[in-house]
């Protein structure tokens, strides 16, 4: 076995405000073709890890390195979809691209065809002309994963995915990731209540409780 490139490292990190601390001298290794599973308890601080993993949250203490690769962000679709949300599957997935295609320019051809090729890696491209709002929940989470995909990152993180899909939707969810994992070399990190549905799975498991992050379990990849 060859060894393994680091994409996200977390040395000695702490992070809260002025009433104290949420998360406290954690460490975490996130590698290349890693699948980890983020759990815990609600409250405990498994947002905030995340938050600090994308930079949106800056650490108190410690380091938060990212090395090798982009990040696509898949948050609940709950948080990403409004019941009202105009835009078609395709150009849902589009909006990633426009720093590319550039502001109040057309896209081209190949914006297009990007966006039809991630569509297809999900099982989506024949939805691409419905309105996202009127997908289920376990199909709109596979447009927002593509979304995330269309910007070619190297790791996808995902907070609670599945939260309120059913559970037809949900396995074929896992069944996706699983692909987009092995076969596609996609570093993936997902926050799930869920584990025993999915932990068969994964080669790593952190636990977030009590301000701290532990590696529950790790297996070979």
């Amino acid at each position: 076995m060859g060894i393994k490139m680091n994409h996200i490292v977390l040395n000695h990190v702490s992070f809260g405000y002025e009433e104290g601390f949420i998360l406290e001298d954690v460490n975490l290794t996130i590698e290349k073709g890693d699948y980890a599973g983020i759990i815990g308890p609600n409250g405990t601080g498994k947002s905030t890890l995340i938050k600090l993993i994308l930079g949106l949250l800056p650490a108190k203490n410690g380091k938060v390195l990212i090395t090798g690769g982009r990040i696509g962000y898949v948050p609940q679709v709950g948080l990403a979809v409004k019941a009202d949300f105009p835009a078609t599957v395709l150009e849902t997935v589009m909006l990633n691209l426009y720093p590319d295609i550039g502001l109040f320019k057309r896209p081209k051809k190949h914006h297009f065809e990007m966006a039809e090729k991630v569509l297809d890696l999900v099982g989506m491209n024949g939805y691409k002309n419905r309105l996202i709002s009127k997908l289920s929940g376990g199909q709109q989470q596979r447009v927002l994963i593509a979304k995330s995909l269309v910007s070619q990152p190297d790791i996808l993180i995902l907070d609670e995915p599945i939260a309120g899909v059913d559970s037809e939707s949900e396995e074929k969810f896992y069944s996706l990731l699983l692909r987009l994992n092995r076969e596609e070399k996609l570093t993936i990190v997902m926050v799930t209540h869920n584990i025993h549905n999915v932990s068969k799975d994964m080669n790593k498991i952190y636990e977030v409780n009590n301000k701290s992050v532990r590696l529950k379990g790790e297996l070979p990849c």
